[in-house]
């Protein structure tokens, strides 16, 4: 997903990776696929776009050229080799820290292919975002499993999904496990919070916005966008009913598209200085006269939190709508 110069856009791993197996034996997660050789530790994975992806063994070393595909490989413990666009990466997700060994191998979307080949790698991770021609060209030196940035039909089993593969693929199930099973903690501690608290049912609307020539663009996160599925998921009720795309589950809007939301938790990310809810709009006469506004339910999360991002992101999501909300 895509956006802008500044950023684009119930159930544990074990159980979801043992079915996923049954599943592969057809279509492919992983199954021994060393019989042939006698190489048994071989992993076959199929990815996003129907194709077979074989390791030999566990992959090591991992470029990763979109940020939830970095931060999930440290959620599971492994630093990759590469990432694109470290810096942006540092500002926009907070929950899984890269290191100083890891190389930078350009932007998202547009990747130095030299960069990432003089790295060597054993696996390159990336999603269904990134032009086929480019995926093309690393292929010639490293096996490259894509998996779909988002699903608007299902956001949060999309983002366990690709958990789980590259779990598979780094052989770091169990931590993969973890991961997942500390997002469902996550979710039920605080659905109990925000009960506890008599928001259960309450309204809400996620959005982002920017800038650009003195207009305001106001992304709404439809239903299908993964933070509000994960909102949904504490007992809020998302009462933005515009449509979003079918990936990622954003829709577009103006400041007068809100006077239809009503007196609503209003919730939002940006990042830095870049917020034109404080910055164009804190005088203009619609806006003020918001329900919301004027009852002082506009609350900015804090930044760093990677709105497309995996259960890292997500738990430090959910933290935020808690202590915002309830706290």
């Amino acid at each position: 997903m895509r956006r802008a110069a500044v950023n684009r856009p119930t159930i544990a791993i074990t159980a979801t990776i043992a079915a996923s197996v049954l599943l592969l034996t057809g279509c492919g997660t992983t199954e021994n696929a060393g019989e042939p050789s006698g190489d048994a530790a071989a992993i076959v994975i199929t990815d996003d776009r129907g194709e077979s992806i074989e390791l030999a063994a566990p992959a090591e070393k991992i470029v990763a050229l979109e940020w939830n595909t970095a931060e999930n490989l440290v959620a599971l413990g492994v630093m990759p080799v590469g990432v694109a666009d470290i810096e942006g990466y540092g500002d926009w997700v907070k929950s899984e820290a890269l290191d100083d060994s890891v190389t930078d191998v350009g932007m998202r979307g547009e990747p130095s292919v030299d960069a990432i080949a003089g790295l060597a790698p054993e696996l390159v991770l990336t999603t269904s975002d990134l032009p086929e021609a480019v995926i093309t060209q690393i292929e010639e030196f490293a096996p490259v499993l894509v998996v779909r940035g988002a699903d608007a039909s299902d956001p949060i089993g999309q983002m366990e999904k690709n958990l789980e593969r590259i779990a598979v693929a780094t052989g770091h199930e169990a931590e993969g496990d973890e991961v997942l099973a500390d997002f469902h903690d996550k979710l039920a501690e605080g659905a109990a919070a925000l009960d506890a608290a008599g928001l259960t049912g309450a309204p809400f609307m996620m959005s982002d916005s920017w800038a650009s020539g003195g207009q305001v663009a106001i992304r709404p996160f439809a239903e299908g966008a993964l933070l509000t599925a994960v909102a949904e998921e504490l007992g809020l009720e998302n009462a933005w009913t515009g449509e979003g795309d079918a990936d990622y589950g954003l829709g577009s809007t103006d400041v007068e598209g809100l006077t239809a939301v009503g007196d609503v938790e209003f919730i939002y990310i940006a990042n830095g200085d870049t917020d034109a809810y404080q910055n164009e709009l804190a005088g203009n006469a619609v806006w003020q006269s918001l329900p919301f506004v004027q009852s002082g339910k506009v609350h900015r999360l804090p930044d760093g939190i990677w709105m497309f991002g995996g259960p890292s992101s997500m738990n430090d999501y959910i933290d935020a709508v808690v202590a915002t909300l309830a706290g």
